[in-house]
C-alpha cells in the first residue's frame, strides 16, 4: 500500500472522509455543483453548506471509494441494486456493488461499494488503479467482444480475488459495460486481465505467464 493520507471533515449531521491511498482525481467531488467541495479553499470540503442528502449522493458518486460518509443519524451506505463493472478507455476497471475486496485494508470503507481496480499493470497499490496508467502510456479503449452466459439476478455478494502473478477473479452476479457505456457482458465468474497485456481484454488469455507479469 502507498503511504497513508485521511482527512476527516466534520459537520453536525453527516461527516466526509478523504482517502488520498485511493484518490485517482477523477473529479466528480470538485466539479460537483454547490458548495459542499471547493478547490483551493480551507477546509476544501464543508458538509454544512449542502443538506445531507446532496453530501451523501455527491460522495456516492466518488469511482474510487477515496470519499466516504458517516451519517449520524445512522444511516449508513448501502450497496446499489447490481454489480457492475466499467472498464474505462484507457484507465482502470471501475467497480460497484457489494463488494468484497482482497487485498482491501478494514479502514478502507469506500471500496465496499465502489472501487477502481488497476488493469494495466503497473500500480504500486494494486490492486487498487493508482494512475499509472498515464505514465505507462497504457492505451485499450474498452471495448468488450464477449457477451457472457446472463444472470438471472444482477446483486448480491461479489468477490475480488488477485490470483498471484495472474488475473482478477470476480465471483458473483456482474454485468460488465464496455468504455462505450454499452452493457456488453453478464455472467457469475470472470478472469480478468491485470497484467495489461492480453490480446482479449478486459479478459485474461494467460499471457502473464508469457511476459512473466509480478504482482
Amino acid at each position: 500500500m502507498t503511504k497513508k493520507r485521511q482527512l476527516d471533515f466534520e459537520g453536525k449531521e453527516i461527516d466526509v472522509r478523504f482517502d488520498g491511498r485511493l484518490c485517482i482525481h477523477v473529479g466528480e467531488c470538485g466539479h460537483s455543483e454547490g458548495e459542499l467541495f471547493v478547490a483551493e479553499r480551507q477546509p476544501w470540503c464543508m458538509p454544512d453548506l449542502v443538506s445531507k442528502a446532496e453530501v451523501r449522493e455527491i460522495v456516492e458518486r466518488c469511482p474510487s471509494g477515496a470519499l466516504t460518509y458517516t451519517d449520524k443519524a445512522g444511516t449508513p451506505e448501502t450497496a446499489p441494486a447490481q454489480n457492475s463493472l466499467t472498464v474505462a478507455c484507457n484507465g482502470p476497471l471501475y467497480l460497484t456493488g457489494d463488494l468484497e475486496i482482497e487485498g482491501a485494508e478494514e479502514d478502507m470503507p469506500g471500496v465496499r461499494f465502489r472501487a477502481a481496480l488497476c488493469r494495466c499493470g503497473a500500480s504500486e497499490n494494486k490492486p487498487f488503479c493508482d494512475n499509472s496508467h498515464v505514465e505507462a502510456k497504457f492505451e485499450d479503449p474498452g471495448a468488450v467482444g464477449a457477451k457472457g452466459p446472463g444472470l438471472n439476478e444482477t446483486g448480491g455478494k461479489l468477490g475480488v480475488e488477485m490470483r498471484p502473478d495472474g488475473p482478477l477473479v470476480l465471483t458473483g452476479n456482474l454485468s460488465i459495460r464496455a468504455g462505450s457505456g454499452r452493457l456488453a457482458w453478464q455472467g457469475e465468474k470472470a478472469f480478468l486481465c491485470r497484467c495489461g497485456a492480453s490480446k482479449n481484454k478486459p479478459f485474461c488469455d494467460g499471457t502473464h505467464k508469457k511476459i512473466g507479469f509480478k504482482g
